[in-house]
């Protein structure tokens, strides 16, 4: 079976008036279907240019990135927007919801660009928010809602395409210690449906619930390893 994500040799530099940036050197990874993996490391280490191109935020300059069978290495700007809708779920440590919007309207954005009629869109916006335990919460806009309740806003949002991949970076950046917890428990029950996770993180107990940790420095990938020691979530008490 093709791996969901292969990039081979990829570099992307970056031209800052006479200085030149070289935020990757040369990456190469494979990441399966139904793969929980985290992707570590320091601050200038590559992993966030690396999540933007996995992402299809940004192109490399160069290598090869294939993304279940298609190549996104050079494609346009409209042609990767088309490729995030379908394929990618983004969660963001700063939740990234439109303010004046209620709950139900933010996690039904994605599926005004794919084309999906209102109708459709409101009754799996309302489907997602319940699978996420915000079915009572449809009506609220964000600043109506707790930090952990706008992950889960978020986190709905990400999965109403059933994309290939949910890319969440930093997603617990924002939270207490409570709230990661519970999080982290969405995020994992996500997981054991089935789906692909990048967890972009700085913080070992985050990344500790991955299956997968690949270690970043100086723009190269320093370690990767499978997680012998994942936490599983004592679910007991969490709503």
């Amino acid at each position: 079976m093709e791996p969901l994500i292969t990039i081979k040799n990829i570099g992307r530099k970056y031209v800052i008036g006479t200085e030149v940036i070289h935020a990757l050197k040369d990456v190469s990874l494979t990441i399966n279907k139904g793969e929980f993996v985290a992707l570590m490391g320091p601050s200038g280490s590559g992993k966030s240019t690396l999540m933007n191109i996995l992402g299809c935020l940004d192109t490399p300059t160069k290598g090869e990135y294939i993304l279940n069978g298609i190549n996104v290495s050079h494609m346009s700007d409209n042609q990767l927007a088309e490729v995030r809708n379908s394929e990618i779920g983004f969660v963001f440590q700063t939740f990234n919801l439109l303010p004046r919007n209620t709950a139900l309207d933010n996690v039904a954005l994605p599926l005004i660009y794919s084309g999906v009629n209102k109708a459709d869109r409101l009754a799996r916006a309302e489907q997602a928010l319940k699978n996420v335990g915000l079915g009572n919460r449809i009506d609220h806009r964000p600043n109506e809602l707790s930090g952990g309740q706008r992950q889960r806003v978020a986190v709905a949002r990400a999965l109403i395409n059933d994309p290939s991949i949910i890319l969440a970076d930093e997603p617990t950046g924002n939270l207490d210690t409570k709230t990661s917890i519970e999080i982290m428990s969405l995020v994992e029950d996500i997981h054991a449906k089935g789906n692909t996770i990048i967890l972009v993180t700085h913080e070992e107990d985050i990344a500790m619930h991955a299956h997968r940790i690949v270690r970043m420095r100086d723009g190269l990938i320093e370690r990767d390893y499978i997680n012998t020691n994942v936490q599983i979530v004592d679910r007991s008490g969490i709503v």
